[in-house]
C-alpha cells in the first residue's frame, strides 16, 4: 500500500490479494487483528467488513475475530501501574546512560566489582523491554546507589522500605510476565496453545493472590528477600495488585470461554462427555472413544496429524478440528515479516524497488522451504575463460 491506509483501503487491498489467489470467501473461520481504531471499528472496520463478505458467502455462520494475544498480554501488563517505581528506576538510568561520561565511569565501577553486563535503556514499545531493565536495576541496585551518590544525585528511594519491595515486587511479577509473553510467541502454534497458557497464567494469578493474602511470596523470590532483610512486609497491597492483574486478563480473554468447548473437544476428544456436545457430533465421539486403534494413534501423533489422518467417517470432528487448526491466534507471522521489511527497507538502500522488496519478503516468510543449492548452481553457466 502505497497511499492511505483507512479501513476502506486496507479491505479493498485484503480483499484484492485474497482474490488473487483463490481463495473460498465461505471457508474462512477467524481474523486475527492488532487492535487498531481501523481494524476493528464497529460500522466500517475493517473487521466489520471482511466478517460480513465472509457471512455472506458462508450463510451467515459463525466467524471469530481475535484481538492479538500478544498484544492483550501486553495491555495487561499496563494495567500493573506502579509508577512510583517505574519513574525512579527510568530516570536513573537515563542519567547513567544518556551521557557518555557517566556511562563509561558507571560501566568501569562495575568492572571493577566483576559485572559483565551493564544498564539497558528502557523502551515502552519492546514489551520485554521493562522486565530486563527491572531485574538489572535491581541486581547492580548497591552499584547504582554508591554511583548516584558520588555524583551528587543520591536516590533517596534506596533507603525507603516501602518503595524497595515495590521494586522487589516488580521485578518478580514483570519476569512472570516476561516469561508468558516468550511462550505466546514462534510460528506453527495452534490457537488451543495460546490458551492454555493463558489459562495455565490465570490460574498461577489465583494462587499467587491467596498465597499473597497470607503472607507468603514463595513465588516472588526478590521480594521475599527483601521482606527476609528488613524483618517487616505488607503483602495486601501486593495482593491487590495481582487480583486486578487477573481481572484485566478476564477481561481481555473472555472469547477464549466461548470457544472453550470446542477446544476440549479437539485436544481431548477420548475423554469429553458426548451428552454435554452438540447433537451433530455425538455419535462420532462415541465411536472414536470406543475405537482402541484410533486412541493409540492419537497418543502416538501431534494433534494437527491425528486429524489429518482420520478416516472420513467422521465429516463433523474433522471440519470441527480444521476450524481450530486455521485461526490464528496472534499477529505473531505478520509483525516478523514487517520487521524484516522496516530492517531492508533503509534510507540506505535507494534502489530498493518494490518488486526487490517483494522478493526478499517472500523469501523471509518461507522459512519451512529449504532452497536446494545444487540444482541452483547446476542451472548456473560456469566461468569458461581460457577453456577450449
Amino acid at each position: 500500500m502505497t497511499d492511505t491506509t483507512t479501513a476502506a483501503d486496507i479491505f479493498t487491498t485484503l480483499v484484492g490479494a485474497l482474490d488473487r489467489v483463490g481463495v473460498d470467501w465461505s471457508r474462512a473461520v477467524s481474523l486475527a487483528t492488532d487492535g487498531a481504531p481501523s481494524m476493528i471499528g464497529k460500522k466500517a472496520g475493517v473487521v466489520t467488513k471482511f466478517r460480513e463478505k465472509v457471512q455472506s458467502a458462508n450463510g451467515g455462520r459463525d466467524f471469530w475475530t481475535f484481538h492479538c494475544i500478544l498484544h492483550q498480554e501486553a495491555l495487561c501488563c499496563k494495567s500493573l501501574k506502579m509508577d512510583n517505581v517505574m519513574k525512579v528506576v527510568i530516570q536513573t538510568v537515563n542519567f547513567i546512560r544518556s551521557r557518555s561520561l557517566n556511562h563509561r565511569q558507571f560501566d568501569s565501577l562495575l568492572r571493577e566489582k566483576d559485572h559483565i553486563y551493564s544498564l539497558p535503556y528502557h523502551t515502552e514499545v519492546r514489551w520485554l523491554s521493562r522486565g530486563a531493565v527491572l531485574r538489572r536495576f535491581f541486581d547492580l541496585r548497591e552499584e547504582i546507589e554508591q554511583f548516584m551518590e558520588e555524583k551528587g544525585k543520591p536516590v533517596l528511594e534506596f533507603h525507603s522500605a516501602e518503595w524497595m519491595q515495590d521494586l522487589a515486587f516488580m521485578v518478580d511479577v514483570t519476569e512472570h510476565l516476561n516469561n508468558l509473553n516468550k511462550q505466546l510467541q514462534g510460528r506453527n502454534k495452534v490457537v488451543t496453545q495460546y490458551y492454555d497458557s493463558i489459562r495455565s497464567f490465570k490460574l498461577k494469578l489465583s494462587l499467587w493472590e491467596t498465597q499473597l493474602a497470607g503472607g507468603d511470596a514463595a513465588h516472588f523470590p526478590c521480594l521475599k528477600n527483601v521482606c527476609t532483610a528488613q524483618h517487616v512486609a505488607d503483602m495486601k497491597r501486593f495482593k491487590d495488585k495481582i487480583t486486578g492483574l487477573l481481572r484485566e486478563f478476564e477481561q481481555r480473554f473472555q472469547i477464549f470461554g466461548e470457544l472453550e468447548k470446542d477446544f476440549k473437544v479437539f485436544c481431548s476428544p477420548f475423554t469429553v462427555n458426548p451428552s454435554d456436545l452438540p447433537v451433530s457430533i455425538q455419535l462420532e465421539i462415541i465411536d472414536l472413544q470406543c475405537d482402541s486403534d484410533l486412541k493409540g494413534k492419537f497418543a502416538a501423533a501431534g494433534l494437527d496429524t491425528f486429524y489429518q489422518n482420520l478416516l472420513p467417517g467422521y465429516p463433523n470432528l474433522t471440519a470441527l478440528a480444521a476450524k481450530l487448526l486455521c485461526m490464528f491466534g496472534t499477529t505473531y507471522l505478520c509483525e516478523q515479516v514487517f520487521s524484516v521489511m522496516s530492517i531492508n527497507k533503509t534510507k540506505l538502500r535507494s534502489r530498493l524497488t518494490h518488486k526487490h522488496l517483494n522478493h526478499i519478503l517472500k523469501l523471509a516468510a518461507t522459512q519451512d522451504v529449504t532452497p536446494d543449492i545444487d540444482a541452483l548452481v547446476k542451472a548456473k553457466r560456469c566461468q569458461v575463460s581460457g577453456v577450449k
